[in-house]
């Protein structure tokens, strides 16, 4: 079984809510950037507003999904 390093990961987008962040996702997976939603496996779904929902991508993929993502979706700089 392959084990998953998450450090290769990139954050490209946060949520308060699921469905936009399963939306985005699979927006970057159907053009061709691989992506998953992390956080949003709580059995408490008003947690979500505690911790952010993330969109995550590849590290390499990272440029490529940005150009994607709607600019109101993208993730702001802290």
């Amino acid at each position: 079984m392959e084990t998953i390093d998450t450090q290769k990961f990139k954050t490209v987008a946060k949520f308060s809510e699921r469905m936009p962040a399963e939306i985005l996702a699979g927006m970057l997976n159907d053009n061709g950037i691989p992506a998953g939603v992390f956080g949003a496996d709580s059995s408490y779904p008003s947690l979500g507003y505690a911790k952010a929902i993330e969109v995550k991508v590849n590290a390499d993929d990272y440029e490529k999904a940005v150009a994607l993502i709607p600019e109101e979706d993208r993730l702001k700089e802290e």
